[in-house]
């Protein structure tokens, strides 16, 4: 049971909202502002921490097996608020964009409240279609530059 006595939504699993936050993440500024203007009823969000900003250090790997390095620093803003009812919401972005950061906070807070769930989810779907339409075109455009290297075999020893 959440603090505020609600039971938690039962697709907020850990799982389920490590992969929500990662979309909130990945969320544009203007996707977040649109869903939180458009909710009917806005809960009061404290705020717990942040947003904050500060460095944090990429890992690559060669070829996406090889052993892993530290490819750089790159810029992250995190926050945590608390709804009116004592629900916790952590969100982070990459960047310096404090105000996305919080509003995915908040949209994390939500999306375990039973009554707002269902809008949280209906803002994930639009952003996970985004991402998809987005890597696709990538890959198409990618796929259009591609050089296939073959050797061919003299005929003579």
């Amino acid at each position: 049971m959440a603090p505020d006595g609600h039971q938690p939504h039962p697709g907020t699993g850990p799982e389920r909202r490590r992969q929500a936050m990662g979309v909130l993440a990945k969320a544009t500024r203007l996707e977040l502002e649109q869903a939180w203007n458009g909710l009917p009823q806005r809960p009061e969000a404290v705020p717990v921490r942040g947003p904050e900003t500060g460095l944090v250090m990429v890992r690559g790997r060669i070829g996406g097996g090889g052993a892993p390095f530290n490819l750089g620093e790159v810029t992250a803003t995190r926050a945590s608020v608390r709804l009116e009812g004592g629900t916790v919401g952590h969100g982070q972005s990459l960047g310096t964009d404090g105000e996305k950061a919080r509003l995915a906070a908040i949209f994390d807070a939500l999306l375990q409240l039973p009554e707002h769930a269902p809008t949280v989810e209906r803002l994930l779907s639009k952003v996970s279609a985004r991402i998809e339409a987005e890597d696709a075109q990538r890959i198409r455009e990618t796929a259009a530059t591609r050089v296939d290297f073959f050797t061919m075999v003299r005929g003579d020893d």
